[in-house]
């Protein structure tokens, strides 16, 4: 997944994408409903492709936990935010089982469903393979002007 420019701004639901800067701010535009405003240097701003979640062997960036939502559900919404917290970690749990279940709060696991499906309905979720795969596919494809001046040639 590529959440590069999206941000979340602490104390404001939703996520935004940077619109513009200024002097003493950034103009930040909603996802949602694509309303700007600015977002000054005393709010708390985090870029969604730095986070990740806490596992016992280390961290999985939201990226890669996205991606893995994003396979099970084949490619439609997850679960709810407001569904019961059980379920939703039962969910996390099999997605990753190894998610520290001691530093990984309620209330980042209900922001980790929340934040997919706003950016689901946003149209904004999207694998980075794709992308990948048509350019190497453009790139084995021979060109038709390669293979015309490829003639057979003759032996005298």
């Amino acid at each position: 997944m590529n959440l590069s420019g999206i941000i979340a701004i602490s104390g404001k639901g939703g996520l935004f994408t940077v619109a513009g800067q200024s002097k003493n701010n950034v103009i930040v535009e909603s996802v949602i409903d694509g309303k700007k405003f600015p977002a000054f240097s005393s709010n708390r701003i985090s870029a969604l492709e730095d986070i990740s979640i806490y596992t016992y062997e280390g961290d999985e960036l939201l990226s890669d936990i996205f991606k893995l939502i994003f396979e099970q559900e084949k490619g439609g919404e997850a679960p709810s935010h407001k569904d019961n917290v059980n379920d939703l970690k039962k969910y996390l749990r099999g997605i990753i089982p190894e998610y520290d279940e001691e530093r990984v709060f309620t209330s980042d696991i209900k922001k980790l469903f929340q934040w997919y499906n706003l950016l689901h309905s946003a149209n904004k979720l999207e694998l980075k393979e794709k992308k990948k795969d048509k350019v190497e596919n453009k790139e084995a494809a021979p060109k038709k002007e390669t293979a015309a001046k490829k003639a057979p040639t003759q032996k005298k």
